[in-house]
């Protein structure tokens, strides 16, 4: 909802297909809490609900949009498995999927993703191909596997299913909470919040949906200003892994520009500072992807006094030695009426 232009054709993804994922989802995914902090509203105002997709299923929202995607196929497409592309939690998201929807996955990764991420994705039962991110394009060795062993691929964020599935963390927000004034969410590739905006337009048509970038990672803010889609050549520097994709993808893209109200970003020293309130006032390990939300707020980078604002928190998979380095630089949680 750029203002002031007319809105792009978007693709046929509705508020039915969340409620249908929804319907698939029930008793595999967690419905992860809610959670408040008197803190939090006294610094912004707000009366703040923080969606917990950090204690998904995966430490991640992405379990949603895979699992669905997967759970979606024919009986054919599965008996031949899946494949996708990821270095980080869609890669456990679908090779967890994959495992209790009893079908094959393949994951390419670069061969220099962390050992953990590569470890996680194979203990749980998928197989890893790597390729060398210098010199070769995850894009070609994926599609040479799906020609070669008639695999269905599953990207992160730019289908239908991966993005109604995600609207489901929405769903569940507005289901316990009730209407909410703005709804705001972390924006990579766009499945999470084409997905969630579908959710809110469907639940509470006058919520305001707000996406909330890295400044170093801010093609989707520039797309969305702009109206015509942007890249970015700078998002691998920032440190929230989860979006550093260089842009939207053709259905997120009109998703975005038809159901996303706003568009912020925050520097990597919010996420920090951020991340370390989080852990320290509510208890909550947050990855820097994750604490996109919560910082342009927390951080005062948005002003919503009085409102009833959504959050969503989505993911909390961070190796614990970066999380250490990053908060030793941090300043005290203590600090946040001064630092903000």
């Amino acid at each position: 909802m750029s203002p002031g232009r007319p809105p792009l054709p978007a693709p046929a993804i509705g508020f039915d297909d969340v409620l249908a994922a929804a319907a698939r989802l029930e008793g595999h995914a967690h419905r992860t809490p809610v959670m408040t902090s008197s803190t939090a509203n006294a610094l912004t105002g707000a009366q703040l609900y923080f969606k917990c997709e950090n204690l998904q299923r995966v430490g991640a929202f992405k379990f949603r949009g895979a699992y669905n995607a997967i759970a979606n196929l024919s009986a054919a497409d599965k008996a031949r498995g899946v494949i996708t592309y990821s270095s980080g939690n869609h890669a456990q998201a679908i090779a967890l999927s994959a495992r209790l929807l009893d079908t094959a996955a393949v994951i390419v990764m670069p061969a220099d993703a962390p050992a953990v991420k590569i470890a996680a994705t194979r203990g749980y039962g998928a197989q890893v191909v790597t390729y060398d991110r210098l010199s070769e394009r995850r894009e070609d060795v994926t599609d040479a596997l799906v020609r070669s062993r008639g695999l269905t691929l599953v990207p992160p964020f730019d289908h239908r299913d991966v993005i109604a599935g995600q609207g489901t963390a929405a769903l569940e927000l507005f289901r316990e909470v009730g209407e909410l004034d703005h709804l705001v969410v972390c924006v990579g590739g766009g499945g999470l919040i084409s997905g969630c905006a579908i959710a809110a337009n469907g639940c509470a048509p006058s919520c305001n949906v707000i996406g909330v970038e890295p400044q170093d990672g801010d093609d989707a803010t520039r797309s969305f200003r702009s109206g015509e889609l942007q890249h970015s050549d700078t998002a691998h520097l920032t440190i929230a892994d989860g979006a550093r994709t260089p842009s939207l993808g053709e259905l997120t893209f009109p998703l975005l520009m038809n159901y996303v109200h706003d568009m912020q970003t925050v520097s990597d020293d919010d996420l920090v500072w951020t991340m370390r309130f989080m852990l320290e006032r509510m208890k909550l390990l947050v990855e820097p992807t994750g604490a996109l939300a919560a910082a342009t707020l927390l951080r005062g980078r948005i002003r919503l006094p009085g409102a009833r604002v959504g959050v969503i928190v989505s993911g909390g998979n961070i190796d614990l030695a970066d999380l250490a380095r990053l908060l030793a630089a941090a300043p005290a949680a203590d600090s946040v009426r001064e630092a903000s």
